[in-house]
């Protein structure tokens, strides 16, 4: 039996505070979603590392790549107490960076980030602890280290420690002496809800908790701008005022935003059900999202769970004149773009 991750500000869980009925069956809208199926389980990423990738190596770089939602709808509650959703993913450019090295005693993570735990909480030492024990090895994780270069921003909605934890695998599972990715990918779902998703990248239909995965056509490239205000939303707080506002019967005003781009899928609409109870305690979301779009943003909304807002751009000239701007008022603002699949399977590809 999988374990359930409890609910704190810094794991990817949405237990429900909700007394309404559970939901028993998946939406109907769901199974019209436009997705391409993998032979491979519930994932894009190929079925196995190639030669060069399953050399022992003692001394390994990896790249962590960031996401936002272009999509995120909470369809009801489970019968285990979590959100049943439906999103669509996103790979972006932005990266932290993490280095794995062999080194004799027990686990550790080191880092110049202030905000960022560099123990059992963090969750590249779940992922490592997790990968460690699924591989038969006795007592805790050890003879490894970690260093964590960070640049995505936390409590932003935008996967920094899902990312970290699958890169975290990636590395590990090479240092280790090979892992096939069937099973990272299942030691992944233990850690959290959006490491799955970020196994293999690009777009993708996440479907029960997120960590149902199915790759989607990718979406053409755009240039985003990421503004991060000067406050988190934790994954906890913002499920909780969705229920909170749910169970007081305030309405969601949903804004429809198709993509007007050359893209088959109609699953992402920039609508994101955690928005409106966020924007109803942070106002300054809603703020950001509006000098977005008047910019010339063609969608902007806000990435999962937040505090970051997103504006999709189809030139970098419009996008890059906005960041200097944006971030003002303690906001901190970044230039990245989207990945395609294969771009990501490429950067997020561990070296050294």
């Amino acid at each position: 039996m999988r374990p359930r991750p409890r609910p704190t500000s810094r794991c990817a869980c949405h237990r429900s505070t909700s007394t309404s009925p559970s939901l028993r069956e998946r939406s109907p809208s769901t199974s019209r979603v436009t997705r391409r199926r993998s032979h491979s389980t519930n994932s894009g990423a190929p079925a196995r590392w190639d030669a060069d990738v399953m050399k022992r190596a003692k001394r390994l770089t990896v790249r962590a790549h960031a996401k936002v939602n272009l999509d995120l709808r909470v369809l009801g509650v489970r019968e285990d107490g979590y959100h049943e959703l439906r999103t669509v993913f996103q790979t972006i450019e932005l990266h932290d960076t993490l280095v794995c090295a062999e080194q004799t005693g027990r686990f550790r993570i080191t880092s110049r980030a202030a905000d960022v735990p560099l123990d059992a909480d963090n969750l590249i030492w779940k992922a490592a602890s997790a990968l460690w024990k699924a591989l038969g090895r006795a007592g805790d994780v050890r003879d490894t280290a970690v260093t964590l270069q960070k640049k995505i921003p936390v409590q932003a909605g935008l996967g920094g420690g899902s990312a970290d934890a699958a890169a975290a695998l990636h590395a590990l599972a090479r240092l280790w002496g090979g892992v096939p990715l069937t099973l990272l990918r299942e030691v992944g779902a233990t850690i959290g809800a959006d490491v799955p998703f970020f196994l293999s990248g690009g777009t993708a239909l996440g479907l029960g908790r997120g960590e149902e995965v199915y790759p989607l056509v990718d979406l053409p490239p755009h240039w985003i701008v990421i503004v991060r205000p000067p406050f988190g939303v934790s994954t906890a707080e913002a499920y909780a005022w969705y229920d909170e506002d749910r169970a007081a019967g305030l309405r969601e005003v949903r804004e429809l935003q198709l993509l007007p781009v050359p893209w088959p899928s109609r699953a992402a609409q920039m609508i994101n059900d955690l928005e409106p109870p966020v924007v109803r305690r942070h106002p300054e979301i809603a703020t950001l999202k509006t000098q977005l779009r008047e910019a010339g943003a063609v969608a902007a909304a806000m990435s999962g769970s937040g505090s970051a807002v997103f504006g999709l751009f189809r030139a970098r000239r419009a996008a890059e004149a906005l960041v200097r701007p944006l971030s003002r008022k303690g906001c901190r603002a970044l230039l990245t773009r989207t990945l395609a699949r294969a771009q990501h399977e490429r950067r997020a590809r561990p070296f050294g």
